[in-house]
């Protein structure tokens, strides 16, 4: 097989082949754990190594050679309308355990599938009818085409988009359902969204840096994107490789409205029930009904001593008062005006309050104190202490 190694397309051959094997490896540690966010990694992986391939193979020789010029020419190498679905079901399947490629998510990816049957019709009129160059008489690779990159780029920054208001729905979700939701507002999410995003603004940065480098415009001065561009994808790779998220609470949320999340049943082995994520203010005809629930959630709590806990959910709420989990959602918010995590955490703090005023910081550490009020972190534990008090639990001390 022709490959001519050199400097342009050595580089990239390293960076693609790495991408193919993260590739494997996601897909492979996605059979063995049985966690779906592995396999939209992996094809997410597997489509940007595609990506550069084209480059990295007419470095090589290819499109100056038979039958490797037509190779390049009819196989569609560049998927720009697949990337953005799968890195925004890569988002969901990491947050939502019940996210599943259903009918609806599956009219995502037609546009993809369009541009495949266009490739293969491009293949066939020229290879079979015309039996000859009719689409690629200009010598120019579809995939480059600019309509294609431009109409891609906008998809792409599309479902960017949404995969941020889905993270941020989540985030809202999981201070109104659990009392540990710091710890579950996972940093990776962040940071492959944050490197996707880069992926997305080198276009523009090479368009500008064109302006005073015009060599950046040429075959080998573009080089460069696709140099970034794999090495931002090898990042994904390996840190996305070593990504430990596994998330327990299955849900359902709709993109266009701000209020209700629907949680799946068997999350509270109950009725589903519709979280508001947003705070609302008192309606007049329930506010007796509020204060009743009010009264139940503080007894409940202050006997049971249910804050020390590290994994009280609103879910074990609901379940000891014999309700379900939106009548305690609507109750905390509404009543006590904030949410579920900030309630308990503030029941916690009162805890790690009372300990110090009894001297246990002498006889033990903070941490420790902290975990056995029901915090499960240091970073959680300082965070809420500093919201609720002003103070640092050290400036706390002091100050006693």
């Amino acid at each position: 097989m022709l490959f001519q190694f050199g400097f342009y397309s050595s580089l990239l051959l390293i960076t693609f082949s790495q991408g193919i094997i993260y590739s494997i490896l996601l897909l492979l540690k996605a059979i063995r754990t049985e966690t779906n966010s592995n396999y939209w990694l992996s094809f997410f992986i597997f489509l940007c190594s595609l990506f550069v391939a084209p480059w990295m193979l007419g470095f090589a020789g290819w499109y100056d050679n038979q039958p490797y010029r037509d190779f390049l020419f009819y196989t569609p190498f560049q998927h720009l309308f697949f990337i953005g679905p799968v890195i925004y079901f890569y988002t969901q399947s990491l947050l939502n355990p019940s996210f599943r490629l259903t009918k609806r998510n599956f009219l995502h990816l037609i546009p993809g599938i369009l541009y495949l049957l266009y490739a293969v019709f491009m293949w066939v009129y020229d290879k079979y009818i015309f039996q000859d160059y009719y689409f690629y008489k200009d010598g120019i690779d579809k995939d480059f085409d600019t309509w294609y990159h431009n109409i891609g780029l906008i998809s792409m920054t599309i479902y960017f988009v949404a995969s941020i208001r889905y993270y941020n729905l989540y985030r809202k979700l999981m201070f109104q359902v659990v009392s540990y939701a710091d710890s579950v507002l996972f940093k990776w999410i962040k940071t492959y969204l944050y490197s996707f995003l880069v992926m997305l603004s080198l276009t523009i940065l090479f368009d500008i840096a064109s302006v005073f480098f015009p060599e950046l415009n040429s075959y080998k001065g573009s080089w460069w994107f696709f140099l970034f561009f794999s090495i931002i994808m090898y990042y994904i790779a390996i840190t996305g490789y070593a990504n430990p998220i596994i998330t327990k609470i299955p849900f359902e949320v709709s993109m266009f409205d701000k209020k209700p999340v629907l949680l799946l049943s068997d999350t509270f082995n109950s009725e589903a029930a519709v979280i508001d994520i947003e705070h609302e203010v008192f309606e007049a005809e329930n506010s007796a009904e509020i204060e009743s629930w009010k009264a139940k959630i503080e007894s409940l709590i202050k006997s049971q001593a249910l804050y020390q806990n590290q994994e009280l959910t609103l879910t074990d709420i609901a379940k000891k008062l014999d309700t379900n989990a939106a009548v305690i959602s609507k109750a905390i918010n509404q009543g006590f005006q904030m949410n579920f995590n900030d309630f308990i955490n503030n029941y916690r703090i009162e805890a790690v309050k009372t300990s110090f005023e009894k001297g246990e910081h002498k006889k033990s550490t903070l941490l420790g104190i902290a975990f056995d009020c029901g915090f499960n972190s240091k970073a959680t534990f300082n965070r809420a202490f500093k919201k609720n008090t002003g103070l640092s639990p050290k400036e706390f001390i002091e100050k006693l």
